[in-house]
């Protein structure tokens, strides 16, 4: 496999290919989705959430963080976990720049 050349672009375009990598799977989709919907930091709740196994869930809660995505706090024996929204808002002006450059361009492909 050859060279990604990574270097070749800014340091945003590569955040934000990180970011759009770790929302490239469904199960993270979901996990995202449910930390929404109970606007919470939690526990344990996430593995009972998704038809996969505790391992599996795992893998994806540490892509998520990786990206920036979530965020993990240790209390006593387990990890809690929640939005990051600095990162969602990241994500959010990414696409309105993009989505106002659309608007304002006046040909059509």
């Amino acid at each position: 496999m050859g060279a990604s050349k990574t270097e070749h672009f800014t340091a945003k375009q590569n955040e934000m290919a990180a970011i759009a990598k770790a929302i490239g799977h469904p199960a993270r989709v979901a996990i995202l989705e449910y930390l929404v919907k109970v606007n919470a930091c939690i526990c344990g709740d996430i593995v009972n959430e998704l038809p996969l196994a505790q391992p599996t869930v795992s893998q994806h809660l540490r892509e998520l963080k990786n990206a920036g995505l979530i965020k993990g706090n240790i209390e006593g024996n387990a990890i809690c976990y929640c939005i990051d929204e600095k990162t969602i808002e990241k994500l959010q002006k990414y696409f309105d720049g993009i989505a106002g450059k659309l608007l304002k361009k006046n040909s059509c492909c």
